[in-house]
């Protein structure tokens, strides 16, 4: 024991001397300053890794929210986390680039109207710069929504419009809408030059927005689809040459929109119906309105960079809602108040048009604001009230604003909108008719050209030669006119004409058809209906009321900005027609079942008489004894005695 006490102290002493020889050593080997390289290498490694590991998980989970197509409402705890998280997921991929930079935008447009009516429009965009036509796919959506992204990766899709409208917008009553649509259903798209088989292209992804927006587009198909040679100019910036060969155009008129469409169409936003001005997109009172417009707009805004604009659209009725008095509000419209912005959203506004009550003398708005904003809108300069939403000010003590309307006065005039057109169906019988198109120029003394574009079915066969377009009793002649006649069950006709209008003056556009007769099998389920044929679409320059502002350097509100205008003096606008309701010779559906129900009858009673003579076998039967005998053998047999 005690040799075993004496080795363990003596090699604790040896470790002893050991660690003071190499500390002192050390000591020896370190400059005065104290800071030697591999100090300072030590921190630097530390740090860099610490980023590493914050950031992947960091990256990660970024990613994973990314790839929702709902963004939940982001508290403000979270933002911060957000924010402090974003510089930790730079050091971790260097070579990755810098992250894709989006923002989103929210804004309200209430616009009363001297019928008592109100219109009310709403703007969503989200702006990302991002490359959708890399090879490298994009992987990662924070704003933008994902399901659309990979549309148009996908499909090579350089623009994308698409609206479902329920109603028609009555021009000379509302005046000229801020993004105009047909009733029913209207897709038109621009694709890529590096689409070989457009048609398929087109047909496919027809079926994928069919889904995406629980609605009827893939009954869009060859014969309801046609390629305007002239109509429909990308709406994006373009660097090459135009070929429209890669745009199709359809319009389904019959399309009934309902929530169905309306939920899919919130989901995409980033927020989605739980926070900022989607909150009060309500269906139960949306559709219930004379007037209701969703929409979908995809474009490139530069070389890296994309715009996806969602508009919705409403009129509210005087009488349909009811109220009996004219008065509106945010709760009376949309059974809703506002409490707060989008946390996504860089700007969220509210606009009140109130060009036409400088002083107040035709309707009081509650709250007032003191914030006024102008705005050349349509080729008329507007004033507008302005509610910021990301302004805790803006929603009072009582955190919620509530936006009242109250007219006082029902005089004032309507500003005539100087472009207007209608459409009707002439004739009488089942076999012919004409097509009517008017086209009105309330200019006083200037006139314009427009661009009218007509697509019929097939199974309204014109006669092009009875073409006429009339001004004010004389002929006016086309300066551009471009065909495409119909096959039947194949495509529809085409008419793209450009036609100047006099001032002040209605042109009139006619064309005579012949009926043709279905197949028993191409009527729809309520034949006696009737067809629908898609509405007229008018585009032109109109002349501007003012000059237009050409500083796009400055703030200016979504719904002013979206068509472009190179002339100072002029506008673009386009005007949809009424659909047309056309009725074709019919047969009466009723007769197979009248020949059924009779031919039934002759084979049940000619052939069911015949079968019974042949089938049936004959006896002959003895005559019957009379009562006499018949009761003598009653007595018989009571005696025991055989009958006779």
């Amino acid at each position: 024991m005690a040799v075993h006490r004496c080795i363990s102290s003596a090699l604790l002493v040896f470790l002893c001397v050991l660690s003071v020889f190499t500390v002192a050593r050390s000591q020896e080997t370190t400059p005065p300053g104290g800071h030697g390289p591999p100090a300072a290498d030590g921190p630097h490694i530390v740090t860099e890794t610490a980023g590493q590991t914050a950031g992947q998980p960091a990256a990660q989970e970024e990613r994973q929210r990314g790839e929702a197509t709902e963004v939940k409402e982001a508290t403000p705890d979270e933002s911060a986390a957000e924010e402090q998280e974003a510089p930790a997921v730079e050091p971790a991929a260097p070579s990755a680039g810098p992250r894709p930079k989006d923002d989103f935008q929210e804004e309200l447009v209430i616009r009363p109207l001297h019928s008592g009516d109100i219109y009310a429009s709403f703007q969503f965009r989200t702006l990302w710069e991002t490359d959708f036509t890399r090879e490298n796919k994009v992987s990662h959506y924070r704003l933008f929504p994902k399901s659309l992204g990979q549309v148009i990766s996908k499909f090579s899709v350089r623009e994308l419009h698409i609206s479902f409208t329920q109603g028609y917008w009555r021009t000379m009553q509302w005046g000229q809408p801020y993004l105009p649509s047909p009733p029913g259903a209207e897709l038109w798209v621009w694709f890529q030059d590096s689409v070989t088989d457009v048609d398929g292209t087109w047909k496919e992804l027809t079926n994928v927005l069919s889904g995406i927006f629980c609605a009827s587009l893939n009954f869009i198909d060859s014969t309801n689809t046609v390629q305007p040679s002239a109509s429909f100019k990308p709406l994006g910036i373009v660097n090459e040459v135009i070929d429209h060969r890669f745009l199709r155009y359809a319009t389904l008129p019959r399309e009934i929109v309902c929530t169905e469409n309306l939920t899919p169409w919130k989901k995409l936003l980033p927020c989605g119906s739980k926070a900022g001005l989607a909150v009060l997109l309500k269906s139960e009172k949306l559709f219930h309105s004379s007037f209701h417009s969703q929409a979908v707009h995809i474009r490139p805004v530069s070389p890296t960079s994309w715009e996806l604009r969602q508009t919705l659209n409403v009129v509210f009725d005087l009488h349909t809602s009811g109220q009996g008095k004219r008065e509106w509000s945010l709760f009376k419209m949309f059974s809703r108040t506002l409490t707060e912005a989008c946390p996504l959203a860089s700007s969220s506004k509210i606009y009140i048009d109130v060009t036409d009550n400088p002083q107040g003398e035709q309707f009081e708005l509650s709250p007032a604001t003191p914030l006024l904003s102008q705005a050349v809108v349509l080729g008329d300069r507007r004033t507008f009230s302005v509610y910021d939403l990301t302004q805790q000010i803006t929603f009072g003590t009582v955190r919620s604003l509530n936006l009242l309307i109250r007219w006082k006065s029902s005089e004032g005039d309507m500003l005539r909108p100087l472009l207007h057109g209608e459409r009707y169906v002439a004739g009488y019988g089942l076999q012919t008719g004409e097509i009517h198109t008017l086209m009105y120029n309330y200019h006083p003394y200037r006139s314009f050209p427009v661009l009218l574009l007509d697509s019929v079915p097939w199974y309204l066969r014109l006669y092009i030669h009875t073409l006429t377009v009339t001004s004010k009793g004389k002929d006016n002649k086309p300066s551009y006119i471009h065909y495409q006649p119909s096959k039947d069950r194949l495509r529809p006709h085409l008419l793209e004409m450009l036609v100047q209008l006099p001032p002040n003056s209605v042109t009139e556009v006619t064309v005579q058809f012949e009926r043709a007769l279905l197949k028993w099998t191409e009527y729809t389920p309520d034949p006696n209906h009737g067809f629908y044929v898609g509405s007229s679409v008018i585009s032109s320059l109109v002349p501007s009321i003012v000059a237009m502002d050409t500083n796009t350097s400055q703030e200016r509100p979504l719904f002013s900005s979206f068509f472009p205008c190179k002339e100072e003096s002029s506008y673009f606008v386009r005007v949809y027609t009424e659909p047309l309701l056309v009725n074709l010779p019919t047969p009466d559906f009723s007769m197979p079942y009248n020949v059924i129900c009779l031919t039934c009858t002759v084979v049940a009673v000619g052939y069911g008489s015949l079968y019974n003579l042949l089938t049936r076998s004959f006896q002959i039967e003895e005559p019957s004894p009379g009562l006499a005998m018949r009761l003598a053998n009653i007595i018989r047999r009571m005696r025991g005695v055989p009958p006779l």
